[in-house]
């Protein structure tokens, strides 16, 4: 429904609609237009009760108007070739973009992503053959990172992921290649001191663990460290959790050999499998965000002894909260510089500049960018 949004309020004329009732008349219009399944009479009636309990009986009856319209009006199984994203999204893409890569961007986006694993306590040999013997199609996922499930006829229908093999077991978490692409080009030497400082959900700590770091993970939301405590636990990682904003992060200047900085942004590269986030993004949102990614930088600078490394990452495709807001870092600190290390990731995920950066239309992973910056020895 949300991929969709923007013809089911063009079929609606939403704005003059009772914003209770928007997501309500969204969703019916959605199953009428666009599922050959539900029959018509049930999509208008569970839309109906949903409007009732909501606002009261003067709305039931004017979603029943409304979705009785559209009903008569819609063709079964309608796929309309209709703009999904807001104009100004697409306008600013085409401008750094171009047309027909922004063209392929918002296909990229409108399409349903796959479900992509990594291997936690199964080898990814183990884990495909249990997959493959439970009845799944699997295929290496792109840049050999992790395992993509194919959804089959055949296959058996369970509440994925938590109904694979070896879910319980800790065999997997569920994660894009670009999350693990990042955490390769980060590098960190083996038994190095991180600190994930804006760690949930908590897959490049769980990750980065994998890998032989020591990490501890932070974030400033107790609440939002629940779920990375589950998954650690599941997958039997062992990673301290703290509760703090690294912005005021309870640490002496120097005490880590690693930051890395996975911060809150726009997320407009994950929009294919988080497709609110394009109603909800704003140009001012992005202005807040990038200033907030500054002084988490900041920040983090302090944190890093001399020859450590500050990583920074986000899942956004904006130039303010990527490279420029790295070469605004490095203009402020002038001990830092940048440190790929060769062949940490394939050459074609390399900007000139050395950043880490991956472009869902073009290398068929969610969009994500992350910097590796050095800081000198005195």
């Amino acid at each position: 429904m949300l991929r969709a949004r923007r013809s089911l309020d063009t079929a609606l004329d939403i704005t003059r609609v009772d914003a209770r009732l928007r997501d309500i008349l969204r969703l019916g219009v959605y199953q009428l237009r666009r599922l050959d399944r539900i029959p018509r009479h049930a999509a208008v009636s569970t839309s109906v009760e949903l409007a009732r309990a909501t606002a009261g009986e003067a709305a039931a009856r004017y979603v029943n108007q409304a979705l009785r319209k559209v009903s008569v009006q819609a063709g079964g199984g309608e796929r309309g070739a209709v703009a999904s994203h807001p104009d100004w999204l697409v306008a600013r893409w085409r401008e750094r973009f171009g047309e027909a890569e922004t063209a392929h961007l918002v296909a990229w986006n409108d399409r349903r992503p796959k479900l992509i694993l990594q291997p936690a306590q199964w080898d990814l040999a183990t884990l495909r053959l249990r997959l493959e013997g439970a009845g799944y199609r699997v295929e290496d996922a792109p840049f050999g990172a992790g395992l993509s499930i194919i959804r089959t006829p055949t296959a058996p229908r369970s509440p994925l992921p938590a109904g694979l093999p070896g879910y319980p077991e800790g065999a997997f978490i569920v994660q894009d290649p670009a999350q693990v692409l990042v955490c390769r080009f980060a590098a960190v030497p083996r038994g190095a001191r991180l600190y994930d400082a804006c760690a949930a959900p908590g897959g490049k700590a769980v990750m980065l663990t994998l890998r032989g770091a020591r990490v501890t993970a932070g974030d400033r939301r107790p609440e939002r460290l629940t779920r990375l405590a589950e998954t650690a636990r599941r997958v039997k990682v062992p990673v301290p959790i703290v509760a703090a904003d690294l912005e005021a992060a309870p640490w002496a200047a120097g005490t880590w050999d690693t930051v890395l900085v996975d911060a809150p942004c726009s997320a407009t590269g994950t929009m294919a499998r988080h497709p609110d986030a394009r109603w909800r993004v704003t140009p001012r949102a992005i202005a807040r965000l990038a200033e907030r990614q500054s002084r988490l930088l900041d920040a983090a600078a302090i944190l890093v002894r001399p020859g450590g490394i500050v990583v920074y990452a986000t899942c956004s495709l904006e130039a303010e909260e990527n490279e420029n807001q790295v070469n605004a870092f490095l203009s402020r600190h002038s001990a830092f510089e940048r440190r790929p290390v060769a062949d940490s990731v394939p050459a074609g995920l390399i900007t000139s500049a050395g950043d880490f950066q991956a472009l869902p239309w073009r290398h068929h992973i969610d969009g994500a960018y992350a910097a590796r910056l050095e800081r000198r020895h005195a």
